[in-house]
């Protein structure tokens, strides 16, 4: 057994991975000249939407221009399993929290931290297909050797576009609940009782 108040943190932690399905996970935004105000879209761990009402529309007419897909939540299968997924995690996570066992806390930040790798190796393979398989036979502007793979954190100039992405306030929540699981697994110690 662990601590008391390991135990209250990890749950915390369990609980603050839960909570970042009731918010966007990551935010990618594009600013121009021609749009000052800016383009947006969420990327929550059910669907992808707008910042604004027409957004992901305007976005995804930008992106014909260049032969890049059309970004259909409803055709991105990580969206289909990752709420449903990150939900499991917590509860699991609460349980271990209530169960109080090192070896299982370690074993569930092991579970959460190769999870969190493995969903940015996705994201950024998903970014990489989207900017680099472009349909350029049809489209419209066709600048050689040019791909637009948006960064996975950070800034990037594409075009005459800024690109940013980074943590939303459910990617932060989760990035929290990794943090603090990693401390409490490789601090905490056994008491007895």
């Amino acid at each position: 057994m662990v601590s008391q108040r390991s135990r209250v943190l990890f749950a915390i932690a369990a609980l603050a991975l839960g909570a970042a399905v009731l918010f966007p996970l990551w935010r990618v935004s594009l600013t121009a000249p021609q749009y000052p105000e800016g383009l947006g879209m969420y990327i929550w761990a059910h669907t992808v939407a707008g910042i604004g009402p027409n957004d992901l529309q305007n976005i995804n007419g930008l992106n014909h221009y260049i032969g890049m897909k059309a970004i259909v939540p409803e055709s991105i299968p990580e969206l289909k399993v990752m709420r449903p997924g990150i939900l499991a995690m917590a509860a699991l996570g609460l349980l271990v929290a209530f169960i109080g066992r090192l070896r299982y806390m370690r074993w569930w930040t092991g579970v959460l931290v190769l999870s969190a790798i493995v969903g940015l190796v996705d994201f950024w393979r998903w970014e990489y297909d989207y900017g680099h398989d472009l349909d350029l036979e049809n489209a419209p502007i066709q600048v050689p050797g040019m791909t637009y793979q948006p960064p996975l954190i950070g800034s990037k100039n594409l075009l005459n576009f800024t690109a940013t992405s980074l943590p939303a306030t459910g990617g932060l929540l989760a990035i929290g609940a990794v943090v603090l699981s990693l401390a409490i697994a490789t601090r905490a110690r056994r008491v007895t009782a």
